[in-house]
């Protein structure tokens, strides 16, 4: 246990600087004292019982700083005798214990004997593990309502990516992928639409995936912008029948890949003169142009470039103020890297579960933010999406 208390100090240390972590402290702790005080009364809200030996009594606000940061809370007041958590001091060694219980959680998949034994160490009594088990089981619940609940309206644009992490898989260590879906509303809002782990490259986990939102109200997607994954690309076609964006940035990569280091500036600078156009007809016209130039040089680029001239360019087609940011996946390059940052502190991830519980409170801690932001894209030049005969709304597809 010891061993065990030392290595969540170490992800304490590395992991506790994020408004994720001080919300779920705040959220743990509040917990923690309404299970406390429910044993202490004898009964829960509005209960009748023959065992109630105390009436609560409204609450008094205290803030508790933490080095995660200032936590509101609210601590319930009994109307004979009074209550004070235990867990509040000594300060330090409390918020080891409390965001050791948050991480243990996370880490082990909500392990009831391990977070038992953690909440004895903030001084509570009368919890019993299977309360353990229903407070930890409330993260989840919070979770799985905000990757379940309905998506309405129309969202022309779908972002879609994928980062790896490792899981324990029968015994063996292995890695998964962590699919995230982001998209813009008609009104220019962003919000996180879905969550999923499985083989990337797998049409069947794409079209499930897709079909997964679809049957949550997903409608009027018009372009799905992600890396060049054969199988999402096929489910896309099949699912959402929407034009679909290999992403620009991706794209680069794969192309300097063929020059050596000396000649990658000078393709990088050739490639970049198509993106410069202010039309797609320009832009198509160029894209030949630098790929001719190109073939003699590098006849292995020049045939990728042949294949992959309409999937890069897609984006041309769409309003001009929209193109820098649907060119490519960059709208998901912080949320993949929260994401990294926590899973190098989990390091192995127990099952599939643990991983959605910590991403999925990732995710709605992003989507919170989203909500405060200014529209990502204009309501003027969303209006033009239904203006253009070239982008029209797609049909609603089969569910089948």
């Amino acid at each position: 246990m010891t061993d065990d208390r030392m290595a969540l100090a170490e992800m304490l240390e590395k992991g506790s600087d994020g408004d994720l972590l001080r919300e779920m402290i705040g959220f743990m702790a509040q917990r923690l004292m309404e299970t406390d005080v429910q044993a202490r009364v004898g009964a829960g809200h509005g209960e009748r019982s023959e065992t109630r030996e105390n009436w609560r009594n409204g609450y008094r606000e205290r803030t508790w700083h933490t080095r995660a940061g200032t936590i509101p809370l609210k601590i319930p007041k009994l109307r004979s005798g009074s209550y004070f958590p235990g867990f509040l001091e000594p300060r330090r060694s409390s918020e080891k214990a409390m965001t050791a219980v948050i991480q243990e959680a996370y880490v082990q998949g909500i392990s009831t004997r391990s977070v038992d034994e953690l909440v004895k160490a903030l001084g509570m009594s009368g919890i019993s593990k299977s309360q353990v088990s229903r407070l930890c089981e409330e993260i989840d619940e919070r979770v799985e309502e905000f990757l379940n609940r309905p998506i309405e309206g129309d969202w022309p644009y779908l972002w879609i990516d994928a980062t790896y992490v490792k899981v324990r898989q029968s015994g063996r260590i292995v890695s998964v992928a962590t699919i995230i879906a982001v998209a813009v509303n008609t009104e220019g809002r962003r919000e996180v639409l879905g969550l999923a782990t499985g083989p990337s490259e797998a049409e069947p986990f794409w079209t499930e995936f897709l079909r997964s939102l679809m049957r949550r109200g997903l409608r009027g997607v018009k372009l799905v912008i992600s890396d060049a994954h054969e199988g999402l690309k096929a489910a896309v076609a099949k699912v959402l029948h929407a034009t679909w964006q290999r992403c620009r940035v991706h794209f680069l990569r794969n192309a300097l890949a063929y020059a050596n280091k000396g000649q990658r500036q000078m393709v990088f600078a050739l490639i970049n003169t198509i993106f410069a156009q202010e039309t797609a007809e320009a832009a198509h016209q160029q894209w030949r142009i630098v790929t001719d130039q190109l073939r003699e040089k590098f006849p292995k680029l020049a045939t990728m470039m042949d294949g992959a001239e309409h999937e890069v360019l897609a984006f041309m087609d769409f309003p001009k103020e929209h193109r820098v940011k649907i060119h490519s996946t960059n709208v998901l390059e912080r949320l993949n890297g929260e994401i990294k940052r926590r899973a190098d502190v989990v390091g192995i991830f127990p099952n599939e579960r643990a991983i959605r519980r910590l991403v999925g409170a990732l995710l709605l801690e992003q989507n919170d933010e989203y909500a405060i932001q200014k529209r990502y894209m204009g309501v003027e030049s969303m209006a033009q999406l239904s203006e253009n005969p070239m982008v029209r709304l797609p049909a609603a597809p089969a569910l089948a």
